[in-house]
């Protein structure tokens, strides 16, 4: 992990999306609070149970929302993209992480110290508006998400995990899987062994084609109805 400390809020993306109701002083001032770390696919950037100290959000890459069963397995809870910030669900009712999250892709994450952001937002009503609205909008999603894979059989849920990543993680119909076929699994609720299975029927009939982990949607039509159906 790198964690050289380096400040580009001047120029950042992420500036408009959350931070656009703060002023140039204001600006400046999250840069001395702030600092971006570099994970590599795999490393935790938060644990379950770890004091949160920090609010974080996805600048690059992509990572997995996930907690463990008292048994010690996974549960994924989502996979998301830049700009988004699961990490943060928590940071105004919890004093420790309810959940962990691993970057499934090499990522860049932007750490704000809390006490700064929770400054912020008793200041700056507009900050405080936005803050509020961007979290809602992703506790929304995942709870969309949930709904909508637990009312869909087998196939119906790796269609849709599929078309998840075609439209909304990459907007293309060629891409590296980020994550295991374990990984679906465990996202989905099915077993590793059905995940492949079906993987390798929709191979069979020209939905998709698989080279390695690379996977490429051939008829995106057929997807979308198996997913609907489902």
């Amino acid at each position: 992990m790198n964690k050289d400390k380096y400040c580009v809020c001047a120029n950042c993306d992420f500036r408009e999306i959350v931070f656009s109701n703060l002023d140039e002083t204001a600006i400046m001032n999250l840069c001395n609070h702030k600092e971006e770390q570099a994970f590599r696919k795999g490393e935790i950037i938060n644990h379950e149970g770890e004091k949160i100290t920090d609010f974080k959000y996805l600048k690059s890459g992509l990572v997995k929302l996930y907690r463990r069963t008292p048994t010690g397995e996974e549960q994924v809870i989502t996979i998301t993209r830049p700009f988004e910030f699961v990490s943060n669900m928590s940071i105004f009712s919890e004093e420790r992480y309810k959940y962990s999250v691993a970057a499934v892709e090499d990522s860049v994450v932007c750490m704000v110290k809390l006490e700064f952001i929770k400054d912020l937002f008793l200041k700056n009503g507009g900050f405080a508006m936005g803050l509020v609205t961007k979290i809602s909008k992703i506790n929304d999603k995942i709870i969309l998400q949930t709904l909508d894979i637990r009312q869909k059989n087998l196939v119906g849920r790796v269609a849709y995990v599929l078309l998840y990543f075609t439209k909304e993680i990459y907007n293309s119909m060629v891409f590296d899987l980020p994550v295991s076929r374990k990984e679906i699994a465990d996202y989905i609720g099915m077993s590793t062994a059905n995940v492949i299975r079906t993987l390798s029927d929709f191979k069979k009939d020209g939905i998709i084609k698989v080279f390695g982990k690379t996977i490429e949607i051939v008829d995106i039509n057929k997807l979308e109805i198996i997913s609907k159906r489902g």
